[in-house]
């Protein structure tokens, strides 16, 4: 506590690259033709015409693409590491999985299930890029939404929001390429703001990886979490990022190399201590988009059908419903479209890159 206390008093915080950039000062050339930010608020046309455009293979405007990670880094860092949603009588509440830069796939997945709007919320689960070489597309088309309807739209932090994941797996050099070092430098940030989990009506804990096989997490435990940084190895926030469940009882170390897997005692105490019925998490390919594990109180969802153009999986969604009180799910599974000739981890470091 003393070195850490001491560390606290020297410190200064870094400054953030917006500060350097004057992005506000920026000029767009006439010969910029896509969608334009008027006075930097995202509107649904707006969103309608960066969708077509990026379906074109053409990026935004420098100007327009940092002024959206600026907003969603500022509405974020106002956030709760937990953020509670309740599911109105009658309802209803999208829960997606990984999607790991697959955008015409989640063009997909909204036409299937329908755009989200104040009255058909979604959750993106985590891992929004990387793997997949239309990063850029799916984190724009993500953050444009929550800025558009704050209150109707989330997103959690999943393991590839991270330095490390990015370097590997290829949204750094997607982002460079697409944009810049600085609009990496502003993900970066945003990612850190990200809040790690969710509880949608008071029952449902939503979280990318899985739960803590550490003793006495509470919800008010993950509140009180400083999420503001790159996720250390072990701990709660890596758990919260990195955990897999078992069909064993007790915890095993991960086949990650980080962290642990949780069994059904595990999730069974969770649940009780913190008065819910069930967890989605998401973290892992299957079959069918989804799997149920420990009874039931553990479903995870994956929306990245054929992951990587080679797995031949289907992506799926679960649909939470309030009929009477209680809380419903149903899942969906959804098959994969046709994407332009870009392979995935196209932008991905040495070794990695196909």
């Amino acid at each position: 506590m003393k070195e850490a206390n001491f560390f606290a008093s020297i410190s200064v915080k870094e400054k953030s690259i917006e500060d350097k950039m004057e992005i506000e000062k920026m000029t767009v050339g006439d010969d910029y033709k896509g969608p334009m930010l008027k006075d930097g608020e995202v509107t649904l046309e707006f969103i309608q015409e960066m969708t077509e455009h990026f379906k074109s293979q053409k990026n935004l405007h420098k100007k327009y693409a940092y002024q959206i990670l600026v907003a969603a880094k500022k509405y974020y860092a106002t956030q709760e590491t937990l953020v509670e949603y309740d599911i109105p009588e009658g309802g209803h509440f999208t829960v997606c999985g990984d999607t790991h830069g697959q955008y015409y796939d989640l063009l997909n997945l909204f036409e299937l299930n329908g755009w989200p709007s104040e009255t058909n919320p979604y959750l993106f689960n985590g891992d929004f890029v990387d793997r997949g070489s239309f990063s850029c597309e799916v984190l724009f088309l993500l953050l444009t939404f929550k800025l558009l309807y704050p209150n109707h739209f989330f997103m959690s932090r999943g393991n590839h929001e991270t330095i490390n994941m990015n370097k590997i797996y290829g949204f750094e050099g997607e982002i460079k390429a697409k944009y810049s070092s600085d609009a990496y430098e502003l993900c970066r940030e945003l990612f850190c703001n990200l809040p790690l989990c969710h509880v949608i009506g008071g029952k449902v804990f939503c979280v990318h990886g899985g739960i803590s096989t550490l003793p006495n997490i509470t919800l008010d435990k993950i509140k009180s979490l400083d999420r503001n940084r790159e996720p250390p190895d072990s701990g709660l926030m890596s758990d919260l990022l990195w955990a897999d469940p078992q069909s064993a009882i007790g915890k095993s170390p991960s086949k990650r190399g980080v962290g642990f897997a949780f069994g059904p005692d595990y999730t069974q105490r969770f649940l009780e201590q913190n008065k819910l019925e069930l967890i989605i998490r998401s973290h892992e390919v299957k079959t069918k988009g989804y799997e149920m594990d420990h009874g039931g109180k553990v479903i995870t969802v994956f929306s990245a059908p054929n992951y990587c153009d080679q797995v031949g999986n289907q992506g799926a969604w679960v649909t939470l419903t309030r009929e009477g009180g209680d809380i419903k799910h149903k899942c969906t599974s959804f098959t994969h479209v046709p994407h332009p000739k870009v392979p995935p981890m196209a932008y991905a470091s040495g070794l990695f890159g196909l």
